[in-house]
């Protein structure tokens, strides 16, 4: 069959345009501009209304078109469809169909949506599907704005445009990519270089914002903080183009929107190409309000929570790109790992300073021995506290073992090969004695390290050295102390006491001698005797006489405080006074002094402690609180010393005067109860006066009568003279007890029964009481008895009897009444006696 004309004509068409492709496709080497080109060619090749190329999303059902040819006339269709918006055939595109229809009214998959086609200018269309690896992600599109009828041969040729084009465009997208890839590899490389010399986290954000802005070509790149709140934030620092504003300050992100809450406090990014139609008006505006239209905002989420955004803002709508989204987050991943990097460096630097200031203000050392190696680091310190300088080089026996005190170097190297071996405590703990390699000095060591160990074998042995000198020296000197208060304490011979002070205080201050002067007031008032020496013979003060009341004796001596010199000969408040006008001729050696003075809990000042020293500036402050408590204890022990002399003193006579003493009260008691009795006597007498002058009547009425009877011759008398007699004995009996009442005799107790003792005294009491006082007895049966002296008894019953008959002037009656009682402790308690049976 022969080729018409018209069939060669289409193929000359055919070859032309795929030449012309093949021209444009070597010229472009951008794949949007490609994919434009090959629709420009397809659109003007068949004379169709539009044609062009888009990116789809299967997921969605939409296409994303940047640019595409049109005919005079024709709009673009830039932005995104939604397929269904337009028929069914999605479905087509999905199976990976080509679809084609000449009339959208027709067409069963469009006629319902035939007006919105129409109102595109789509009449008539070819889609051709673009895959890669066997997935659709864009598709070639001609549409017409009238019916048209679609040829195989045509459908053919937009097939071999689209494959032509994918390949030319998956080319250009892989040399893109590589380019792209090799501008971010030289972006990230330069932003490293830059922020490596940087120290801190704004010094590292302010290269990081200025690159990046840079390199995107931004309005604005800044960074910012998150408060604890997930809500408000600090941007801390941003970079801005020239003419675009700072947008530093604090801020809410719900100020921002719901979108911008719920993709960044979820760890996603935040995009928007233009927030005026992408969010609402209010949301919106937050962002116009700072200058901002477009924005990618990066999130840094640490441990589950919002730590920082890092951001990139435009002015103007921007379709940000898969590629700068990518970047923006590998940027904030680098540098935030690049901020904990140089926070933790900081904080290692500030962990170093601080533990070096602490090593400095401690005098600690640190040291570093290798046990397969054998060397041995020390540092300054470490060297100086053997003595050395910080250029010496140290090895273990050079240094370490040399440098240690002899009586100390077994225990300490012992102690290091079992920190060394296998199987035994890895810690080291010991306190040792230096000999200062260089200087001599002797000094105390505390050391306390561990060894490393690897597959059973020590490969490290580190720690510290810290000099405990002064320590050391404050524990002999607390252990001296509580050594010589034991010893004073258990002394009583002030003499023995003073010199094991003086002795004590010569050890404590580091003195050459030293002086206990007793304070003894002659007729003057300043007389002070020598009583202990250490460190010196007597006969160092045999030529000099005690000293006396000067300027540099009398704070001592009257105990208003310590005298201290560095250099008492060049001392302008001592060095020159009378009467000496300096240090006399042949005493001993002293520049060095210090004085303290003893003084006893009653504040008297017992006498002064001194001490001495050729040297100069040898006593400090240390030791003058060392020997004040020294001079304390001697205080305390001479005050013991005397009161323990008192106290033999006092048991010496102590019998004699008991004796004396007790013999006195006796006497005393006697006295007194022999007054009670005669006052007790006084009542008496007046009270018997008129019985006894009845009595008296009586007997001389009987005689009288019995007188008058016999003159008249009448001898019945005997009624007479028995009643005189009866009258006398009565007279005689009163007087008996009157005269027994009243002798003075000693006490004796014995076993009575109170009833019959005041049945006994009831004529004796009611006679001495008189007519106007009623007695009355109650004697309770079965009283006990008691053991008591009868006439202090009826003593103690008559003054109660005449205290009450005082008590009643005008007359009463008085009742005396006898029980068994009980006393109980709580009323014991409450009147002061013993508890008991009681009478």
């Amino acid at each position: 069959m022969g080729v018409t004309s018209r069939e060669r004509s289409s193929e000359v068409q055919r070859f032309q345009l795929l030449a012309g492709l093949g021209d444009r496709i070597r010229e472009i080497d951008d794949p949007a501009e490609l994919a434009f080109a090959a629709a420009e060619l397809l659109g003007k090749h068949f004379g169709i209304s539009r044609a062009g190329y888009g990116t789809i999303d299967l997921e969605k059902e939409t296409i994303v078109i940047d640019r595409d040819w049109n005919a005079p006339g024709i709009r673009s269709l830039a932005g995104t469809l939604n397929f269904r918006d337009y028929g069914s055939y999605v479905d087509d595109l999905k199976r990976g169909e080509t679809v084609v229809f000449e009339n959208a009214e027709t067409d069963p998959r469009t006629h319902d949506h035939a007006e919105a086609l129409k109102a595109i200018s789509a009449q008539s269309v070819i889609n051709m599907p673009v895959t890669e690896r066997g997935g659709l992600v864009a598709l070639l599109y001609l549409n017409h704005s009238e019916p048209r009828h679609w040829t195989p041969a045509e459908v053919a040729l937009v097939s071999e445009v689209a494959d032509r084009t994918r390949t030319a465009i998956e080319r250009l997208r892989a040399e893109k990519a590589l380019r792209e890839n090799a501008e971010r590899l030289a972006f990230l490389d330069r932003l490293g270089r830059e922020i490596s010399p940087a120290t801190d986290a704004d010094a590292v954000m302010e290269v990081t914002t200025r690159l990046l802005g840079e390199h995107l070509g931004v309005s604005i790149c800044a960074y910012a903080d998150m408060e604890p709140d997930q809500d408000h934030f600090t941007i801390r620092g941003d970079w801005s183009a020239p003419g675009s504003p700072s947008i530093r300050g604090y801020y809410s992100l719900a100020d921002f929107g719901r979108l911008a809450v719920g993709n960044l406090t979820a760890n996603r990014p935040l995009v928007i190409n233009n927030n005026l139609e992408e969010i609402a008006p209010e949301e919106a505006k937050t962002f116009q309000d700072i200058g901002i239209t477009a924005t990618i905002c990066m999130p840094l989420v640490k441990q589950g929570r919002l730590a920082a955004l890092m951001a990139v803002h435009d002015t103007q709508r921007r379709v940000w790109s898969q590629r700068e989204l990518s970047l923006l987050a590998e940027v904030t991943e680098r540098s935030w790992a690049h901020i904990e990097r140089v926070r933790s460096e900081q904080a290692a630097r500030a962990s170093e300073e601080r533990l070096r200031l602490a090593t400095d203000a401690a005098a600690i050392g640190t040291w570093d021995y290798d046990p397969i190696t054998r060397v041995l680091r020390w540092d300054d310190r470490c060297k100086a506290l053997f003595g050395l300088p910080p250029e010496a080089e140290v090895t273990y026996e050079s240094a370490f073992l040399a440098g240690l005190h002899p009586e100390d170097r077994e225990r300490a190297d012992e102690a290091v090969r079992r920190a060394l071996a296998p199987g035994e405590s890895s810690r080291y703990d010991i306190e040792y004695r230096t000999i200062g390699l260089r200087d001599g000095k002797e000094r105390w060591i505390a050391a306390t390290g561990e060894s490393l160990f690897r597959s059973g074998r020590a490969v490290r042995f580190i720690g510290t050295v810290m000099d405990i000198t002064a320590r050391k020296r404050v524990e002999n000197q607390l252990q001296m102390m509580n050594a010589t208060a034991a010893a004073v304490a258990a002394e009583l011979d002030v003499e023995r006491i003073v010199q094991i002070v003086t002795d004590a205080g010569v050890a404590l201050s580091g003195a050459q001698f030293g002086a206990f002067f007793y304070n003894v007031l002659d007729d003057k008032g300043d007389s002070y005797v020598l009583y202990a020496l250490s460190g010196a013979p007597r006969s160092a003060f045999e030529n000099f006489p005690m000293p006396r009341n000067t300027a540099v004796f009398e704070p001592t001596f009257r105990g208003t405080g310590v005298v201290r010199s560095d250099d008492i000969l060049m001392d302008v408040r001592y060095g020159k006074n009378s009467p000496r006008k300096g240090m006399p001729e042949g005493h001993l050696p002293v520049r060095s002094y210090l004085a303290v003075p003893v003084i006893s809990r009653s504040g008297e000042v017992l006498g002064g402690l001194f001490f001495g020293h050729s040297g100069c500036g040898v006593f400090a402050a240390e030791h003058e609180t060392a020997l004040l408590g020294l001079a304390g204890h001697a205080a305390t022990a001479i005050d013991n010393s005397r009161l323990f002399k008192a106290l033999q003193t006092l048991n010496a006579t102590l019998e004699q005067r008991v004796a004396e003493e007790v013999a006195e009260r006796v006497r005393a008691e006697e006295h007194l109860r022999q007054a009670q009795k005669m006052e007790a006597v006084g009542q008496l007498t007046g009270g018997i006066a008129h019985d006894f002058n009845n009595m008296l009547a009586v007997i001389i009425g009987g005689l009288n009568l019995v007188q008058r009877k016999l003159r008249n011759g009448d001898t019945n008398v005997n009624h007479f003279v028995t009643g005189a007699i009866d009258g006398a004995q009565r007279a005689a009996e009163l007087t008996k007890r009157l005269l027994a009442f009243s002798r003075q005799q000693p006490l004796a107790p014995t076993r009575l029964n109170p009833n019959r003792l005041v049945s006994g005294m009831s004529e004796l009491l009611s006679r001495t009481l008189g007519e106007t006082i009623a007695i009355e007895t109650v004697l309770a049966a079965g009283l006990w008895h008691v053991e008591a002296d009868a006439g202090q008894l009826e003593s103690a019953l008559l003054n109660l009897c005449v205290n009450a008959r005082d008590a009643m002037p005008g007359g009463g009656k008085l009742t005396i009444e006898t029980s068994n009682a009980h006393i109980d402790d709580r009323y014991a308690r409450e009147n002061a006696i013993s508890s008991g049976q009681y009478v």
